[in-house]
């Protein structure tokens, strides 16, 4: 029997910034290369809104960073809620300060690339969310959000100075 895997819900456990007073959201940029030797071109995950769809553009993986969990923990869980794949995080890509379209709120947004290890099949979100795999390219033209094509820059920047 399989075991189930439920999305954290709520705002209980949510930590908010001390210079915003909004919550702090960490997120993650999955990747792995293309043919999954190592060898090809960076690909990324990329997700659509669970409320506006793919019209809307696509995103990243992002929530809440909760009291019971580190910083890294709060993007691999996030991966795996919304994206269903499993990885590990790299050193933060940074952060930066934007406003909520939904509340009237400044948050704080921290992102992180996870190398991707495992993607699932089923995962807690998957009835609202679609993921796709794009190049750094196609993911940099299709995210509406500037605080992640920042973070996916830097990414690509990372990359390029690894010779990647």
């Amino acid at each position: 029997m399989a075991a189930v895997m439920v999305a954290r819900q709520g705002r209980d456990l949510q930590r908010y910034s001390p210079s915003t007073g909004g919550r702090i959201v960490v997120g993650c940029i999955p990747y792995r290369a293309r043919g999954g030797d190592g060898a090809g071109e960076v690909e990324v995950l990329v997700i659509c809104s669970r409320k506006k769809g793919a019209s809307a553009g696509v995103m990243f993986p992002k929530g809440g960073w909760e009291l019971d969990e580190s910083i890294e923990e709060a993007a691999r869980r996030e991966a795996l809620e919304e994206a269903g794949v499993r990885g590990e995080t790299g050193a933060s890509l940074g952060n930066w300060y934007y406003r909520s379209r939904r509340y009237d709120a400044t948050y704080e947004g921290l992102m992180f690339p996870l190398r991707v290890t495992d993607e699932l099949e089923h995962w807690p979100e998957m009835s609202g969310r679609g993921r796709t795999w794009v190049s750094v390219r196609e993911a940099m033209d299709r995210c509406p959000h500037w605080w992640m094509r920042e973070a996916l820059q830097r990414f690509a920047d990372r990359l390029a100075a690894a010779g990647l």
